[in-house]
């Protein structure tokens, strides 16, 4: 475990409402006036096993996101997980939420932007770690709720934010539909990722793929199409990967792929997704790979390394990093 500890690490795919510490979370529905013990604040974030779904693992979001409800909090909660990320080993972390989920009437989209932001910036001036943050536009919003969302990733643009990606019910609300969505962030040259191929099939990866994306997140049902795998490899695409988030939303089962994703070359990273949700953090998940696959410790530090072309950053960021990881 120490060998893993150390491991200078790269973080592509977390969610802050996801991940945001427990304790925090008790504090916080004690202030607003919730009669929950500290157990129940715990089953109420985080997955049980018996969750069959992604929409059952989404339900995990209700409580933190109705915590998440002043620019202190919003604050304090991504200060508090970039400095966990940072005693963890991660020395590059790109963090995402959604800001129009986070809408009342003492605080605005932007307000809740920057205080994210802000809660980043306090944690890297504290800490070795350094990354940026993703706004999320959501499946379920509204075309004109998510250009809201990609003119205010343009408006922190280098300021903190440094791209937006598409989450939420995959299944319920296809990839193809948000075309417009992200023809405009590419005209707006706002870097992005999106969420596909988690619990919907290849033609979800097609369609991000199709809209410029060259990341994507979870993308396992790549593995459901030949021809996806030789154009992930011949494009050089990379699958954002979160192995336990799969199992709890059953998206798989059995062996996971992506074991045979970097056997045959894809480019993944390793990633939690939503470490409080899934209650692990990112060395018990290289732990778990380890553990339960034929991956090597080799294998992980070579998709740290691979990742680090695919963040949104400088070219003076990335080869800062790749010195770190060499």
């Amino acid at each position: 475990m120490e060998e893993i500890i150390n491991i200078p690490k790269i973080v592509l795919h977390i969610h802050l409402d996801g991940s945001v510490d427990e304790k925090l979370l008790y504090e916080w529905s004690k202030e607003d006036g919730f009669d929950f013990s500290f157990e129940e604040v715990r089953k109420k974030v985080q997955v049980e096993k018996s969750c069959k779904s992604l929409n059952q693992y989404l339900e995990k979001f209700d409580l933190p996101c109705r915590l998440l409800n002043s620019k202190e909090r919003l604050k304090k909660a991504s200060q508090e997980l970039f400095l966990k990320l940072d005693r963890e080993g991660v020395v590059y972390a790109e963090v995402r939420f959604a800001p129009l989920k986070h809408l009342n009437n003492n605080m605005s989209c932007e307000d809740a932007v920057e205080a994210v932001v802000l809660g980043m910036n306090e944690a890297i001036s504290n800490s070795q770690i350094h990354g940026g943050i993703i706004l999320c536009c959501m499946r379920n919003f509204s075309f004109e709720d998510n250009i809201k969302t990609v003119d205010l990733a343009k408006k922190y643009l280098n300021k903190g934010v440094i791209g937006v990606d598409l989450a939420g019910d995959e299944s319920s609300y296809k990839t193809e539909k948000f075309k417009d969505v992200f023809s405009y962030a590419k005209r707006l040259n706002i870097p992005f990722t999106i969420h596909a191929g988690e619990a919907d099939g290849v033609s979800s990866i097609n369609s991000a793929l199709s809209f410029g994306a060259k990341r994507i997140g979870h993308g396992i049902r790549a593995i459901d199409s030949k021809e996806m795998i030789q154009r992930l490899i011949d494009d050089d695409i990379l699958l954002e990967i979160c192995v336990s988030s799969n199992y709890q939303t059953e998206v798989v089962k059995g062996n996971h792929p992506i074991e045979y994703l970097i056997k045959k070359g894809v480019k993944v990273s390793i990633n939690t997704d939503n470490d409080t949700v899934s209650n692990i953090n990112i060395n018990s998940e290289y732990k778990y790979i380890i553990d339960n696959t034929n991956i090597t410790i080799e294998d992980i530090k070579l998709s740290n390394y691979n990742a680090i072309d695919f963040i949104f950053a400088s070219d003076i960021e990335k080869n800062r990093l790749k010195k770190i990881i060499g």
